[in-house]
């Protein structure tokens, strides 16, 4: 790997981990696209820090002011339990069925590019029904509404199906609006790539501080810095259009790495 690789697949990490449109796509498809070679995977899992490390420190007073309520504060409690309510799916489908994931569906750029498309077609249909929010805050999220939002992030460990999009989708879905669907994907981030990075971080062979250090603090840097600026604008736009752009652009990636397939220009 060079320096510019390293840049390039740090901002696209960041620039895609929290839009609805797979993060680990982008990063499977760029990967070979640039010939890029991660010796036991120390390079992706730690450019995935640098997007935790930037939604906590964008939103650090309301984590902050979370954590400072616990002891006292019922709603703290609530929001708190919503996000672990949340998190248990995942938890339990990455670990039965992590391997099959790992091994079968990453190596598919057919599963991508049909998860792509099937995604944004779901997207356009939700986005067509107008439901009708009841929660306008993420911190008002009630516990099994973040179960059932938690229900559709366990399907984003297929690649392509995007963690932020299917957690938005399940927010709308359970009643959040655009903006508390959104920010409650941002809060459920934190314990699910956390939790991915340290399993990952775990089952690593090498060293994170290995012979690509310099590659690895550039992604890293610039992933956490992509993830920074791409936040505010996102939330404005899907305020301002919603959810469909988004949707669109999964539909023609997804046409497109379909052709890529047929041509053999991917992996099948």
């Amino acid at each position: 790997m060079n320096y510019l690789d390293a840049v390039l697949l740090g901002v696209l990490q960041g620039l895609t981990e929290f839009l609805p449109i797979s993060s680990t796509a982008h990063l499977l498809v760029a990967g070979q696209l640039l010939g890029f070679r991660d010796p036991g995977d120390v390079f992706k899992v730690m450019i995935q820090l640098g997007s935790i490390l930037a939604i906590l420190w964008l939103y650090r007073e309301r984590v902050l002011a979370l954590v400072r309520g616990l002891p006292s504060d019922p709603a703290a409690r609530r929001f708190l339990l919503a996000l672990g309510a949340g998190f248990l799916p995942v938890l339990l489908v990455g670990a039965l069925g992590r391997t099959f994931v790992t091994t079968v569906l990453y190596a598919s750029a057919g599963t991508i590019a049909a998860a792509f498309i099937l995604g944004g077609l779901v997207m356009l249909a939700v986005e067509r029904l107008r439901l009708r929010p009841v929660v306008s805050s993420a911190e008002q999220t009630p516990v099994m509404k973040g179960f059932g939002i938690g229900l559709f992030q366990a399907l984003a460990v297929v690649p392509g199906v995007s963690r932020s999009g299917a957690t938005i989708i399940g927010g709308l879905v359970m009643g959040l609006d655009r903006t508390a669907a959104a920010e409650f994907s941002f809060f459920l981030a934190v314990p699910t790539l956390s939790a991915a990075f340290l399993n990952d971080l775990l089952g690593l062979h090498t060293s994170p501080f290995s012979a690509q250090t310099a590659e690895i603090a550039l992604g890293f840097l610039s992933a956490f810095v992509a993830s920074l600026l791409v936040v505010a604008p996102f939330l404005r736009l899907v305020r301002r259009v919603g959810f469909a752009p988004f949707a669109w652009y999964r539909i023609v990636a997804g046409c497109v790495l379909l052709l890529a397939v047929w041509r053999g220009w991917a992996l099948h």
